[in-house]
């Protein structure tokens, strides 16, 4: 009996122990079995609910690009066929600057080397008795007086620098229609006059900074120094850009007389001296490229008196020298630029003196820009502030009462 409980007891005291070693090790399997299968089935999930919610959006897309044209009028379509244009053209007119200008650096380099190098044998040559040799470096120098010629020809026909700054006036002024265009746009007011004016704007800057050279380059040698204009004949700048504020839209008669002064400022000083300074620099750009060739040839005919003499082995010497010195300063000191500069210069007071002509002309003040943001774009256009404006005009009006029309103070204080 004692055998027997014994074993009964062992019996009942491993059944437990065969419980809790299942209790502990089955939930570890169930939990990891769990995790895997909710892990395939979230993928599973994933997958089956991406795709419409793909094919929702891209049906959403689609509609919105179908609903997307109707949103905008016809004229912000056309501004944007235009801002486009204007982007693509302010990028020509980059690469176009950067090329012209390494044409100006290049040819200078090369022409000088080619003058020097050909002034050179002309004083080897003077050294040398008669014979072969004499008669080889005779030539050689000839001929490379002649190269010097022909391509200082070109050079100073084309003014490389000259077309860089032009190209990069382009530039500038098309970004700043391109800022214009994107001020109508965001403003969401967009008519078909703005169409127009955009379109005029962009072609009048095609005609005054051209991008091609054959049969549209401009005169780099006018008669005269006249102010660039890449503005339409008929400005209409400040007009119709505002609406109404106020009973006379900002406009009063003391603003009216303010901007006739300080335009008959801009006329009588700014314009004046830029006018002045222009002319000099035309001048100056003729004389030299004039000279330059003139050099090159005379030393190219003097290499025949090379070994004749000591005066006729000069002619060569002293000629080769002077161009190199002439060619240095005309486009290494870039005169066609500075020119080309004091034109630019002469056009944004011309254009500043127009916009006020234009805008006074209106009759109809709801038809002006607002007169005060009118006087502080022209303010900040001037490098001046309002009350800096009003002091200008109330002395030039001073002077004018004096009898003095000649005013101590130039308009600009931006250059």
């Amino acid at each position: 009996m004692a055998s027997i409980q014994t074993s009964a007891l062992l019996s009942h005291s491993s059944l437990p122990s065969k419980k809790i070693n299942a209790a502990i090790h089955l939930p570890r399997v169930d939990v990891s079995v769990q995790k895997i299968r909710s892990i395939k089935q979230a993928e599973e999930l994933k997958l089956k609910d991406t795709s419409p919610s793909l094919e929702k959006n891209t049906q959403l897309y689609d509609v919105i690009d179908e609903q997307r044209p109707s949103t905008y009028s016809m004229a912000h379509v056309q501004l944007y066929a235009i801002l486009e244009a204007v982007a693509d053209r302010v990028e020509m007119h980059n690469n176009l600057r950067e090329q012209r200008d390494n044409w100006n650096t290049l040819l200078l380099n090369s022409i000088n080397m080619i003058t020097l190098s050909a002034t050179t044998m002309a004083g080897v040559a003077a050294t040398c008795g008669a014979g072969a040799p004499l008669l080889a470096l005779k030539l050689s120098s000839a001929l490379l007086f002649s190269a010097a010629t022909g391509m200082l020809l070109i050079m100073n026909k084309i003014q490389p620098s000259q077309l860089t700054e032009e190209q990069r006036n382009g530039s500038r002024l098309l970004r700043i229609l391109e800022s214009e265009i994107q001020t109508t746009i965001a403003l969401g007011n967009a008519t078909e006059e703005d169409v127009n004016a955009a379109m005029e704007k962009v072609l009048a800057l095609d005609k005054a900074f051209p991008l091609p050279l054959l049969g549209a380059m401009l005169e780099k040698f006018p008669r005269k120094f006249e102010p660039a204009v890449w503005w339409p004949s008929k400005l209409e700048e400040g007009k119709g850009k505002s609406q109404r504020m106020g009973k006379m839209n900002g406009w009063s008669k003391e603003l009216e007389m303010v901007l006739r002064e300080v335009v008959e400022v801009v006329k009588t000083k700014d314009m004046e001296d830029y006018e002045r300074l222009g002319n000099i620099a035309l001048k100056v750009n003729k004389t030299l490229a004039l000279a330059g060739p003139l050099l090159t040839g005379i030393a190219a005919a003097g290499t025949a008196f090379v070994g004749n003499g000591c005066w006729g082995s000069l002619v060569p010497l002293v000629a080769g020298s002077l161009a190199a010195a002439v060619n240095s300063f005309e486009h290494g000191g870039q005169v066609g630029m500075v020119f080309e500069m004091y034109r630019a210069s002469g056009g944004f007071f011309k254009m500043l003196e127009t916009s006020v002509e234009s805008t006074l002309e209106e009759e109809d003040f709801e038809r002006r820009e607002n007169g005060e943001l009118f006087e502080m774009k022209m303010a900040l256009k001037l490098g001046r502030s309002v009350s800096q404006l009003r002091e200008l005009a109330s002395k030039s009006a001073s002077y004018r009462m004096e009898g003095v029309y000649d005013i101590d103070e130039f308009a600009s204080k931006l250059f």
